[in-house]
């Protein structure tokens, strides 16, 4: 695709997630936090994403993430904004309310201020929510990055985050 201002490897994830997700009848919704609606950005790149792409939740500020996504404020100072618990809260419940069938949250520090020795620039934490699955089934995971510059760890964020829509393909 040429007419855009993205990466070339982002609007290819992007392209992967929504021919996939559309040949099942998939509807998406995502929760973004460090990556500021890149995710939701990438996927609106796509022809045909209006098919997939319910909704997507830019909650950068704590009080956003309590606010838009009911995230337990109790939740946040037990765990951080950059915790899992945030993560799958998040996912969750941009599932609630969405009539998604899956949801992805994204949340994490870009840096280059905001680390700390236990959540250093660069860790992102990610979550994958589906409907109808066991809420107690969490599909959640931290990476660290490492310091790759804000731009950088925003892009291998949204890149992770695009791969968590793309359909599970069934065990064989």
């Amino acid at each position: 695709m040429t007419d855009t201002i993205l990466p070339a490897e982002l609007v290819d994830a992007a392209q992967r997630v929504v021919e996939r997700n559309q040949a099942l009848g998939r509807r998406v919704a995502v929760a973004e936090s460090c990556t500021g609606g890149l995710v939701a950005a990438a996927l609106t790149e796509i022809p045909g994403s209006s098919d997939v792409l319910e909704a997507g939740f830019v909650t950068y500020s704590n009080d956003a993430k309590i606010g838009l996504l009911k995230v337990s404020p109790d939740v946040i100072e037990t765990f951080g904004a950059v915790s899992i618990a945030v993560a799958w809260s998040m996912a969750q419940a941009a599932l609630k309310v969405t009539d998604a069938d899956v949801a992805v949250a994204i949340t994490g520090v870009a840096g280059p201020g905001g680390g700390t020795v236990k959540k250093p620039v660069g860790t992102v934490v990610f979550a994958r929510a589906e409907r109808g699955a066991d809420p107690s089934d969490i599909h959640a995971d931290r990476r660290d990055f490492g310091d790759l510059g804000r731009g950088g760890i925003r892009l291998q964020a949204a890149l992770c985050a695009l791969e968590l829509l793309l359909p599970v393909d069934p065990a064989p």
